[in-house]
C-alpha cells in the first residue's frame, strides 16, 4: 500500500465547522481562530445549482463575442463562451478557473452587435489568448443554433444576468475531480513538491482507464492511499455512465441530468478534512449522513464530527449570532482603532481604510503601516463572510516607503491563501490602492440575503425633513396658481411634523395667508420620512400625483 504524504509548510490555523439546520433553511459557518470566516445557506426557495449538469439548447450563436446562449430550462438562457469549449488547463482544478464575469448584460440580439470589437485585435482578426495558451476557437465553426449539448453550470445567476455554464463538464469527488472530455491527468497547483506532483500524476494514470478522459488530483489527496484513489475512480466511472443513459433517456431539453450534491454534502467532501479540528451538527439525519459518508470516504475523520443536543442554539453557543447580525454593516471596525467602509456598487466593491481614534506616538508611518496591515487581514476575512467578488478596490491609507508597500500587499496575499475562491491582487499604486479580483461563482451574501428599501430605493440616503419642507412648500404653491382647492390637508412623516412645529412653526400660517388655501397638517408613520401626501378636503380626494412634482 502505497501513502504519499506532502511537505508543504504552512501556518497551523485552528478551523472548526459548525452546520445548523431546521425545516426552512440550513446555515453552515466556518471558523478560523474562533472567528466568523465563512457563512453559506441553504433554503428551499433559494436553491445553488452551481455544478448541476443540463441537456442544454443552443437558443443563439454570437460570433461577434464569441459566445452562445444556451436553454437550460431556467428563466434566462445561460451563457456559454467558447473558451469553456477547451480542455481546462492541466494542472488547474475547475473551481479554480479565472472569474471572467463577463456575461453580457445586453440582450441576446443586442450583443452580437455591441460585442465585436472587444473581442476582435487592431486588424479585426479574433484576439489569442496569452502566449503558450490555446487560442479560442470559432464559436460559429463549433455550435450551430437548435444544437443539443450537455452542460454544466459555474456560475449562478446574478443580478439581471443569466447563470454561466461550460461544456467542460466535471464530476468531483473527494480526492479526484473527473474531466470525461479531458484527455490527461493534472494535479493541483497548491500541491506545491514536484516529486508529489510527479507521484500522484503517475499513479492516478495507471488507475484511468484508456480513453475514459481526465482526470485532476485534489489538493486533499496528500497522503490518499492507492485503494482510495482506485475506489474513487471506479464511483466517479459509474456516475458518469449513469449520466450518460439518462442523456440517452431524455427525449426533448432542455432537461436536468444531474444535480451536484447537497451544501452540506459538498462542504464534507471539499472542505472537512484532517485540517478541521472539529465539526458540529444539530441534526441528527444530517449527522448520521455524515458519518455514513465519512466511514466509506475517511473513517479516521469520523471522531471530529460531532452531534450538538445542547438546549442552546449552537450559533449562539459559539458566540457567532451577533457577528451574523452586523454582517451587511458598511463599517468594520480594526483591533488598533481604525476601520474599513465597504460599499457594494454595481460595478465593483470600493473598501476604504480609516485610522480612526488611533494615531500611534511619534512615527506617523508606523500608525499607518499597523492600521494598512490590520486592514489587509480583515479585508481578507471579509470578502470570505461576504462572499464579495469580481473587481475591488481597495484604497489603503498612502504610505512613503515602498518597503511598507509591500509589506502590506504580502499580508493581503497571505490571508488571501486561506480562500478557496480564486483571488489576485495587484500591486499597491503610488496612490496606496489595490486592485484585485475575487471568484464570483454566486450573488453576495447582501444581494441574496437583503432587498432594496422602498423608501430610499437602494441609495441608503432619505432627504431630511428640511428638503421635504421644502418640495411641501412648492407643492402648496401650484394648488393655490391652478385655484381649484380651497382646503387641502398634508399628510407626513411624523419626523418631518415635528421638524415643521419646533423648527419652522410659522409657516403653515404663513402659507395660508398668502395663498388663500386653508392648510392642516396630518403626521402620519405610513408615510415614508422623504414624502408626503396633498388631499383634498372634504372630499379626501388625493392630489399628491397632481401637484407634487418638485
Amino acid at each position: 500500500m502505497t501513502v504519499f504524504r506532502g511537505s508543504q509548510r504552512t501556518l497551523r490555523v485552528k478551523r472548526e465547522i459548525l452546520i445548523s439546520s431546521g425545516p426552512r433553511e440550513t446555515r453552515v459557518a466556518i471558523l478560523e481562530d474562533d472567528r466568523l470566516a465563512e457563512l453559506m445557506f441553504d433554503r428551499p426557495d433559494h436553491r445553488r445549482i452551481v455544478g448541476d449538469i443540463y441537456l442544454g439548447r443552443v437558443d443563439a450563436v454570437l460570433p461577434g463575442i464569441q459566445a452562445a446562449f444556451i436553454d437550460i430550462g431556467l428563466e434566462k438562457s445561460a451563457f456559454l463562451h467558447a473558451s469553456d469549449l477547451l480542455e481546462p488547463d492541466e494542472d488547474e482544478e475547475p473551481s479554480d478557473k479565472d472569474d471572467a464575469d463577463d456575461i453580457p448584460d445586453v440582450d441576446e440580439a443586442q450583443a452580437e452587435d455591441n460585442g465585436r470589437a472587444r473581442n476582435n485585435g487592431k486588424n479585426g482578426e479574433p484576439r489569442q489568448r496569452e502566449a503558450g495558451r490555446k487560442a479560442v476557437p470559432d464559436i460559429a465553426e463549433i455550435l450551430k443554433k437548435g444544437q443539443i449539448l450537455p452542460v454544466q453550470v459555474t456560475k449562478e445567476p446574478i443580478s439581471t444576468k443569466g447563470c454561466r455554464v461550460t461544456a467542460q463538464i466535471s464530476l468531483p469527488g473527494r480526492f479526484l475531480v473527473y474531466m470525461p472530455y479531458a484527455s490527461r491527468v493534472g494535479v493541483s497547483r497548491k500541491i506545491e513538491s514536484r516529486e508529489q506532483r510527479a507521484k500522484l500524476r503517475e499513479l492516478v494514470t495507471r488507475l484511468l482507464p484508456e480513453d475514459a478522459g481526465g482526470m485532476i488530483v485534489r489538493t486533499v489527496a496528500e497522503g490518499v492511499t492507492e485503494d482510495q484513489f482506485e475506489r474513487e475512480v471506479e464511483s466517479l466511472l459509474n456516475q458518469w455512465k449513469k449520466i450518460k443513459r439518462k442523456q440517452g433517456y431524455v427525449r426533448k431539453a432542455p432537461a436536468l441530468l444531474q444535480r451536484e450534491a447537497s451544501l452540506t454534502r459538498g462542504l464534507i467532501r471539499d472542505v472537512f478534512s484532517d485540517k478541521v479540528d472539529g465539526l458540529w451538527i444539530d441534526s441528527k439525519e444530517i449527522h448520521k449522513e455524515i458519518e455514513q459518508y465519512l466511514e466509506q470516504v475517511d473513517p479516521e475523520l469520523m471522531g471530529r464530527a460531532r452531534l450538538y443536543a445542547e438546549p442552546v442554539p449552537l450559533f449562539d453557543k459559539f458566540g457567532i449570532e451577533a457577528e451574523i447580525k452586523g454582517l451587511f454593516k458598511p463599517r468594520v471596525d480594526l483591533p488598533s482603532g481604525g476601520s474599513l467602509v465597504i460599499q457594494p456598487t454595481e460595478a465593483l466593491v470600493s473598501i476604504d481604510v480609516n485610522t480612526g481614534r488611533y494615531t500611534g506616538k511619534k512615527d506617523p508611518e508606523k500608525t499607518i503601516l499597523k492600521t494598512n496591515l490590520d486592514a489587509a487581514r480583515e479585508i481578507a476575512r471579509q470578502l470570505r463572510l461576504r462572499d464579495l467578488g469580481g473587481i475591488i478596490v481597495c484604497d489603503f491609507i498612502d504610505m512613503e516607503s515602498r518597503g511598507n508597500r509591500d509589506r502590506v500587499l504580502q499580508e493581503l496575499r497571505t490571508h488571501l491563501g486561506r480562500d478557496r475562491a480564486r483571488t489576485k491582487a495587484l500591486a499597491v499604486s503610488d496612490l496606496g490602492l489595490v486592485e484585485m479580483t475575487r471568484q464570483r461563482v454566486r450573488g453576495s451574501l447582501w444581494s441574496t440575503m437583503t432587498t432594496e428599501c422602498h423608501q430610499c430605493h437602494g441609495t441608503g440616503r432619505v432627504f431630511t425633513p428640511e428638503v421635504v419642507s421644502r418640495r411641501i412648500e412648492r407643492s402648496l404653491k401650484r394648488v393655490a396658481n391652478e385655484q381649484r382647492e380651497r382646503q387641502i390637508r398634508v399628510r407626513l412623516h411624523p419626523e418631518v411634523a415635528l421638524y415643521l412645529k419646533e423648527e419652522e412653526p410659522k409657516l403653515v400660517a404663513g402659507l395660508t395667508r398668502l395663498l388663500g388655501v386653508e392648510i392642516e397638517l396630518r403626521d402620519d408613520p405610513t408615510v415614508h420620512q422623504d414624502e408626503f401626501r396633498l388631499v383634498s378636503q372634504p372630499g379626501g380626494r388625493d392630489v399628491t400625483e397632481v401637484y407634487a412634482v418638485a
